[in-house]
C-alpha cells in the first residue's frame, strides 16, 4: 500500500494537544463529546480546541454525532471519532502459533485470524507468514471494509528478551537462531509499511491498560503463562520497559537453586517450574509457583493488582486465580496488611497479546505510550 494515499496526516497527529483531543473522544465513544466539553477535559482554550477538531475533521477521524442541550445559547454540536478512519494490525507470533487482528480506531476489532507456527523454523518463514496473514485481512490491496485502505501499520509481538527500541531479538529461550534479527526491519521492507516491536507481554499489558483506562498512577503486573512464562509491567499508570528495553524476564528468576534445568541454560527458574508442574498435571502446584512469583514482584513494587493471562492461564482460570490469590493472601497475612493484591483473570479469549499488538501502533497517537 502507497502509504501516502492514506487519509490520516500523521505529523499532524503527533501533536500533543491533538492526542489529547483525540483520546478523549475515543473514551466517549459513540455518544461523542462536545468542543466546550474538550476544553473543560483539556485545559485549553476554546478556540484552540476549535482549531484542533476542525483540523481532525477536513482529516475524516471526527464526525459529528448530533447535538446536546446547552444551559444557554444554542445547543452544542457533539463530536465523534470516525472508527473506520484508520485501522491497525496485530501480530502474535508465538511459539507455536500466529494470531493477527484487525483492529479500528476505537480499539474495537474487527476481523481475527488464527494459523499454526512453527517459531524455530526460521526468520524467512516465520516473515512469510506474516505477509500471508496481513495481506488475508485485507492488506495491502483488497478492502474488506469501508475505509479500510486506511493501515496505519502493524504491530508484532514475539517472545522476549528484545530491544524495542532498535526492533532487535535477543536469545529466545530454546530459539537462539532468532538472537540478533532485526525483524522489525525484516518485517517493514517485506510490508512497506510502519512496523512497531514489543515484546508479547509488553503488548498485553498496554491492551490491558487501554482496555481498562487506569487511574493515573495505578501500577500492575500482567503475567503471561502460554509456552512460556513472562510478565508486562505498567507502573504508575506507564508501560514499564526498563532502560534497555528489558523489563519482564519474569520467569526466569530462580526460585529454586538446585532446581531442574531451564531452557535459557539457568537451574530453577518459575519458569521450568510452572510449566513442569502443568506437563505432569498438577495445576495447583503450577500455581502455587506463579503465586510465589507474584508475591515477589508485589513485595517488590508495591503494585496495586496482578492480571492472569495466556493460554494455560485461560486452560485453568479459576484454579489459577484462586491458587495466585491464595499465596498473595498469606503473604498480605504475615506483613500484617487488611488486604492482599487483588487477583483477576485478563478475560481477553487468548487475543490479549494481538489486541495489544495492535495498540502499539494506536496508542501514540492517542498519547497513551
Amino acid at each position: 500500500m502507497n502509504r501516502s494515499s492514506t487519509g490520516v496526516n500523521l505529523p499532524g497527529l503527533r501533536s500533543h494537544n491533538a492526542a489529547l483531543v483525540l483520546d478523549l473522544l475515543r473514551a466517549a465513544g459513540p455518544d461523542g463529546i462536545s468542543r466546550l466539553e474538550l476544553a473543560e477535559r483539556t485545559g485549553l482554550t476554546p478556540q484552540a480546541v476549535s482549531k484542533i477538531t476542525a483540523r481532525l475533521r477536513a482529516e475524516g477521524l471526527l464526525a459529528e454525532a448530533g447535538h446536546r442541550a446547552s444551559t444557554g445559547g444554542k445547543p452544542r454540536t457533539v463530536l465523534r471519532l470516525v472508527p473506520d478512519a484508520g485501522y491497525a494490525v496485530g501480530v502474535h507470533l508465538d511459539r507455536d502459533e500466529l494470531t493477527s487482528v484487525l483492529m479500528d480506531l476505537t480499539g474495537d476489532v474487527v476481523a481475527v485470524r488464527r494459523a499454526p507456527l512453527d517459531f524455530g523454523a526460521g526468520v524467512e518463514v516465520v516473515v512469510d507468514a506474516v505477509v500471508r496473514e496481513v495481506a488475508a485481512l485485507g492488506f495491502p490491496r483488497s478492502r474488506p471494509f469501508p475505509g479500510a485502505e486506511t493501515l496505519l501499520g502493524v504491530g508484532v509481538a514475539v517472545p522476549g528478551p528484545l530491544d524495542h527500541g532498535q526492533g532487535v531479538l535477543h536469545r529466545v529461550t530454546g530459539f537462539p537462531q532468532w538472537d540478533g534479527v532485526r525483524l522489525r526491519d525484516v518485517l517493514a521492507g517485506r510490508l512497506g509499511l510502519a512496523v512497531v516491536l514489543d515484546k508479547d507481554t509488553n503488548a498485553a499489558a498496554l491492551g490491558l491498560a487501554l482496555r481498562a483506562r487506569p487511574a493515573t498512577g495505578e501500577s500492575f503486573a500482567y503475567l503471561h503463562l502460554g509456552t512460556g512464562l513472562g510478565a508486562g509491567l505498567v507502573l504508575g499508570g506507564a508501560l514499564h520497559r526498563g532502560a534497555r528495553t528489558g523489563a519482564g524476564e519474569f520467569g526466569h528468576q530462580t526460585v529454586q537453586l538446585d532446581g531442574p534445568l531451564c531452557g535459557c541454560g539457568d537451574r530453577g527458574c518459575i519458569e521450568a517450574l510452572c510449566l513442569a508442574a502443568v506437563a505432569r498435571g498438577d495445576i495447583a502446584e503450577a500455581a502455587r509457583v506463579l503465586g510465589t512469583g507474584a508475591a515477589n514482584l508485589v513485595g517488590l513494587l508495591d503494585i496495586d493488582r496482578v492480571v492472569l493471562g495466556g493460554r494455560v492461564v485461560a486452560a485453568h482460570q479459576g484454579e489459577f486465580v484462586r491458587g495466585v490469590r491464595d499465596v498473595l493472601t498469606e503473604q498480605a497475612r504475615r506483613e500484617g496488611r487488611s488486604a492482599a493484591v487483588p487477583v483477576a483473570a485478563a478475560g481477553d479469549g487468548g487475543r490479549g497479546v494481538a489486541d495489544g499488538a495492535a495498540q502499539l501502533v494506536l496508542a501514540p497517537l492517542f498519547g497513551r505510550v
